[in-house]
């Protein structure tokens, strides 16, 4: 186990550029000091667990490409370590930057291990999920989880070398009181802010993660470990978005990142959820104001409720409207959200389309390189460069496969316009 004196951000605030902000400086085609600079400020993050050792490094926020994350995870019902570790594999491949470990069911600490082991890439976590799983296992209610046990499980999945961790600490008394008032159509669709409503509702008691926020800074700063603000009150149809709870708990945690980066800790904001085209500007507007430029993390967001098995495609267009507007940070869904858990081509499907939403978006934020790359493939299209194109796809298996499908009797063409094919200057 390692821990340092400084975070990262405190030494980028202490106008130190270190190998971190070097490579994600090169990978973004931008200078050391803007990364430095953003990083300092807290509207850049580098998710980097003192304890961990990447080949492959990302950070997220103002400025930068927009990211992608898959979630994976075994369930109560399914638990087969083998299958997860084979969906990170294939998120990876598939151009995911960044992997989340949502499991509920089996070995916890040991499916962590294994995937922390695995994974080139920076690894995020759900702690109170393990919380609830082991108070249920004592035979208890989830709303007597122990705060104790809370923190005790924050600093062994920090040890361990998690880069980031969800932790709804926008939830608390008052909040709760909020939500309790204002009737939803489908309540709380988050596990994690669910058991703290069980909780705070049953007991009376405040959530321990806001009531001990210093405490979790002190665990964070110890291991350098980027806190995800969870949105607990994200609204779980398009009918509940933007109401009072979920801008309650909004408010609450732009006060959590300015408390933050005082004790040198990297921090962002995760967003809704299920939100109508005619809404996401505003939400996303809002969380940036409200939560001080922070980088924000938004599930999608899903655009219409009606899609199951195509939710891909309503998060895909939520995603590239919200990352248009500023989102940073991008959390896959796949066609067997609200059916079922993923499988691998599930996962692979999930991360191409939150891709293509992120790289449509950069195209709009202006982001260094996005626009040129497109230019490259319209390029080898009117040359009918087959390998060229494939090169320059976000899905190259895909491509090739649908590519040698059915062959035209010209090798220059494919076959839906054949000889007819517009690009042909002859």
């Amino acid at each position: 186990m390692e821990t340092k004196e400084m975070t990262l951000m405190q030494d980028a605030q202490n106008k130190h550029t270190n190998d971190l902000i070097k490579s994600v400086a090169q990978y973004e085609s931008l200078s050391e000091e803007f990364i430095r600079a953003g990083v300092a400020a807290g509207t850049i993050v580098i998710p980097k667990n003192f304890n961990r050792t990447l080949k492959k490094i990302i950070a997220v926020g103002t400025g930068l490409k927009t990211k992608v994350n898959a979630n994976i995870g075994t369930s109560p019902d399914h638990i087969d370590i083998a299958q997860e570790l084979a969906k990170l594999d294939i998120a990876v491949e598939s151009g995911a930057d960044a992997i989340m470990d949502l499991s509920t069911g089996g070995n916890l600490n040991q499916i962590r291990k294994e995937i922390l082991a695995a994974s080139h890439v920076q690894v995020g976590t759900v702690p109170i999920y393990e919380a609830a799983c082991k108070t249920v296992a004592k035979g208890k209610e989830i709303s007597q989880i122990d705060g104790d046990l809370l923190f005790d499980i924050i600093e062994e999945q920090a040890q361990q070398g998690v880069d980031f961790m969800t932790v709804h600490c926008g939830i608390n008394k008052a909040t709760v009181e909020i939500l309790n008032r204002h009737r939803r159509l489908t309540g709380v669709v988050s596990r994690g802010g669910s058991f703290l409503v069980k909780c705070i509702n049953a007991t009376g008691k405040e959530n321990p993660l806001f009531e001990r926020y210093d405490k979790l800074l002190q665990i964070a700063k110890k291991y350098d470990v980027t806190l995800s603000l969870g949105d607990g009150f994200r609204p779980c149809c398009i009918q509940d978005a933007s109401d009072y709870p979920q801008i309650a708990e909004l408010a609450v945690l732009g006060e959590l990142v300015l408390r933050a980066r005082k004790a040198g800790v990297q921090s962002m904001i995760e967003g809704p959820g299920h939100v109508p085209l005619n809404q996401i500007e505003a939400n996303v507007v809002l969380a940036k104001k409200l939560g001080h430029n922070a980088p924000l993390y938004f599930l999608g967001p899903l655009v219409t409720d009606i899609a199951p098995g195509y939710d891909h495609i309503t998060s895909s267009i939520g995603g590239a409207i919200a990352a248009s507007y500023g989102v940073d940070f991008i959390c896959y869904v796949t066609p067997a959200e609200h059916l079922r858990l993923p499988d691998l081509q599930d996962v692979r499907v999930g991360v191409i389309s939150a891709r293509i939403a992120a790289h449509a978006a950069d195209i709009v934020k202006g982001v260094s390189g996005a626009k040129e790359y497109d230019g490259q493939m319209s390029k080898w299209r009117k040359a009918r460069n087959w390998e060229k194109q494939k090169e320059f796809c976000i899905d190259p298996v895909k491509f090739a496969k649908e590519r040698t499908k059915l062959m035209a009797s010209q090798e220059d063409v494919c076959t839906m316009c054949g000889r007819f094919c517009s690009m042909r200057d002859e």
